[in-house]
């Protein structure tokens, strides 16, 4: 073997798809480069079903555990931070178990590097475990530790609990790579800014434009919000992609030959946004990130409570990407769309570099 390649483990936060996606990404560029990827962990809170796609792209052992997350009001559309500590001490025996399954299943593997998206259960092993195992972290998360990032003004004891959130998944870590939508020209020690790293299908996509809206829900508790505005607006075409499409069809009368609901599928996620009007959602990095590839407008609506996505909703504004908005309306982004085409030119020559500068960056831990 030439002494260059590396063996790697990916460990990966379950609960956004925007992790996953981008795993698949960097676990697919590894082999291309010779490299080999012996196994995945997969950190969840249980309560979201884990996309058939994952297991379908990653051909190793694929490991899920019981990881850290947030609590929803039952509605399933705010973050509830009480409820989400509640629950969390609940579950500090099933946390400790899970680290002596991640311990048992590192030192089984070996790996020279494992690479951590955003998954706080990482960051816990490093600190309690201590392993000899180097660390890479990879999201866009860590570009909060980059004094040039601009935070949206006021929220001080929410970029706080961000921040402390976002370095306790970076314990140990010999490298954070923070994923972002622009350059930052300033160097900093304690983070490496890249490009996004998106799936290999987006660059294979024909893009154009039909006469429908993209919405994607990673808590179906806003699908009421697309419900309403559908209602007054009947004749417009709406593909909304979430969580147990059955149930809302169940329990919700609608126009299903213009409102199609979809479970979450990544290769018709991804043929119905290279088509689309533009895309609504709750914003998160990834998704907005290929709207912006193939030149569709978002309109980003933040998880109430969820202070990242709220983030991530003015930093990609500033970008260019689109809009935000407190609920999903949709009559504002139409008005929107018929001026603003999405075009960002810059952006894709930006995540052009992506691969080159993120195999360089791991291969000079």
């Amino acid at each position: 073997m030439n002494t260059h390649q590396k063996k790697y483990v990916l460990v990966v936060q379950g609960e956004g798809r925007g992790h996953m996606t981008q795993a698949i990404s960097l676990y697919e560029l590894l082999l291309s480069q010779g490299h080999t990827v012996s196994a995945v962990i997969l950190g969840s809170g249980g309560k979201r079903d884990i996309p058939q796609f994952f297991f379908d792209k990653v051909k190793v052992p694929i490991h899920q555990l019981i990881s850290p997350n947030f609590s929803c009001d039952k509605n399933n559309k705010s973050i509830r931070i009480t409820r989400t500590l509640i629950d969390n001490a609940m579950k500090l025996k099933t946390f400790r178990r899970s680290l002596q399954q991640m311990d048992a299943i590192l030192k089984e593997h070996e790996p020279d590097v494992i690479i951590n998206f955003f998954d706080l259960l990482l960051g816990l092993y490093y600190r309690f475990y201590k392993p000899k195992f180097k660390m890479v972290c990879i999201a866009h998360q860590y570009i909060y530790f980059h004094p040039d990032f601009e935070f949206p003004k006021g929220h001080f004891l929410d970029r706080l609990a961000i921040k402390l959130f976002t370095r306790l998944t970076a314990f140990g870590s010999s490298k954070n790579l923070a994923l972002s939508f622009y350059k930052i020209y300033t160097h900093h020690n304690e983070v490496v800014v890249v490009p996004p790293l998106l799936r290999n299908e987006v660059f294979n996509l024909e893009v154009k434009t039909e006469d429908y809206f993209l919405v994607y829900l990673v808590n179906n508790g806003y699908f009421e919000e697309i419900l309403n505005w559908h209602r007054l607006n009947p004749g417009r075409e709406i593909h909304c992609f979430t969580d147990n499409p059955e149930g809302l069809s169940g329990k919700y009368t609608f126009n299903k030959e213009k409102l199609f609901i979809h479970r979450i599928d990544d290769k018709l996620f991804l043929e119905k946004m290279s088509k689309a009007r533009g895309l609504a959602s709750t914003a998160g990095f990834e998704s907005v990130c290929e709207a912006m590839y193939l030149g569709k407008p978002v309109l980003m609506v933040p998880i109430q409570g969820h202070f990242e996505q709220f983030c991530n909703s003015r930093d990609a504004h500033k970008a260019g990407a689109g809009i935000y908005d407190k609920t999903f309306n949709l009559s504002r982004f139409e008005l929107y769309c018929r001026t603003n085409d999405g075009n960002n030119q810059w952006f894709k020559n930006w995540v052009a570099a992506a691969q080159t500068k993120i195999i360089n960056e791991l291969t000079t831990v």
